[in-house]
């Protein structure tokens, strides 16, 4: 059966009733996670809300003033998955998400047009299709697109835009010989009822389940951002349509200006500018490297050269009296010029890298024995202070070096042997 939504894409609101709702689950993704929700799967006599179908995601709306989180389509019915129930028989108001739905109605009608003319015009066959949240690709079945291609095919699309094309909804049976004419990758295996087909007047017709705009100027605009190397031999052309297209100019707009200000040049030469930065960061990187190898040998040469050092290595930035070493710059390396420099046969070495505030790397040499028993209570200690996030930024970097003396007195006190 055809839906509401299928039968009129533009209806925002509608009166209908609740057949059944049960308790069910759903997943949702919730920041690029998925989280598994309890709540109630609701189906009604009809629906605008479309289900998930044919590359195009779920509509979102309100039934009875319930937000509808997911809606999925289980043979002819939809299924519309909700936080709280409703009765079986109560009537029942839908409101749609409007932005969220024309939107979709634009890249899924932009992709039958581009999927149309790629064919007409180079022999490019469409396989599979994705309709993102910021962008949409197209699955092209060449290995490589050739120069001008793309650019020519825009301005084709954009060119039938203009032409303010029809798009009309025709219902077939099954049987109907004119189902084999049509543009198709086939039907799911629980489909019922007539084929839908999508016919762009003198362009293409499309067998498809989707929401679609009902001329090609409600497309607005289509850009053709580019393509990348698919899969499989296979080309992804990106493209946005109608509104993302004015959003997309709006935030490039404002990226440029913003680095505009930053680098103090022009937008032309914005890639140029970053380009010197880049080069000279790494210089200083470099050089900053050099220093802090010959900053560890220095470190080391100095412990050596006192007379009273005994056998425990003892720098520390929080303490007038030396008793460890901390540098937000170190890594292994730094920390390992140290520790060999001195020589941890006969002494102990505890040393850390890393923001203050935030992760860091520790090193622990000395005799085996001393390693083999301090080590993981050391490690355990370190990795409680350094996973402490209850308490304000400045008593955070008291406690941080409360608890590194604390570990290093201690670990004084087991090679003293007190």
């Amino acid at each position: 059966m055809a839906f509401q939504c299928q039968r009129d894409c533009y209806m925002q609101e509608f009166d209908t009733c609740v057949v059944s709702c049960v308790p069910g689950e759903s997943t949702l993704e919730n920041n690029g996670k998925k989280d598994k929700l309890k709540g109630f799967n609701l189906k009604l006599k009809d629906t605008i809300l479309f289900p998930e179908g044919g590359g195009q995601p779920d509509d979102h709306g309100t039934v009875g003033g319930v937000p509808v989180l997911r809606v999925l389509r289980q043979g002819p019915e939809a299924v519309h998955f909700i936080s709280s129930a409703l009765e079986e028989g109560q009537e029942v108001h839908i409101k749609l998400d409007w932005e969220r739905r024309f939107d979709h109605m634009q890249q899924h009608s932009g992709q039958h047009l581009i999927t149309a003319l790629a064919d007409a015009m180079f022999g490019y066959k469409t396989t599979s299709w994705d309709l993102g949240r910021q962008r949409s690709s197209i699955e092209l079945d060449t290995a490589a697109v050739k120069p001008g291609e793309m650019e020519a095919l825009e301005a084709a699309v954009n060119e039938k835009i203009r032409a303010h094309i029809p798009v009309t909804v025709n219902l077939l049976s099954i049987d109907d010989p004119a189902v084999e004419k049509v543009r198709s990758r086939g039907l799911p295996d629980d489909h019922a009822g007539p084929i839908r087909i999508i016919d762009i007047e003198g362009v293409d017709a499309n067998m498809c389940c989707g929401t679609h705009v009902s001329n090609l100027s409600h497309l607005q605009v289509i850009k053709i951002l580019g393509t990348e190397k698919g899969k499989k031999n296979k080309t992804n052309l990106i493209f946005i349509a109608g509104s993302r297209v004015l959003k997309y100019a709006e935030k490039s707009y404002g990226i440029e200006k913003s680095l505009t200000g930053l680098l103090k040049t022009g937008a032309d030469e914005h890639v140029d500018a970053v380009d010197k930065l880049q080069k000279t960061i790494k210089r200083l990187q470099k050089s900053n490297l050099i220093i802090l190898r010959e900053m560890a040998v220095l470190i080391a040469l100095n412990f050596k050269n006192k007379a009273d050092r005994g056998n425990f290595f003892s720098l520390h930035k929080f303490q007038s009296k030396p008793c460890s070493f901390h540098s937000k710059d170190g890594d292994n390396e730094f920390m390992n010029i140290i520790a060999n420099e001195i020589g941890f046969q006969d002494t102990v070495i505890f040393l850390t890298v890393g923001e203050e505030k935030g992760a860091g790397l520790f090193l622990l040499a000395g005799p085996e024995n001393i390693v083999t028993e301090v080590g993981p209570r050391a490690a355990v200690c370190v990795g409680g202070l350094m996973e402490s996030k209850r308490c304000s930024r400045d008593r955070e970097a008291t406690i941080q070096a409360i608890l590194t003396l604390a570990l290093l007195l201690f670990l004084l006190s087991v090679y003293s042997g007190e």
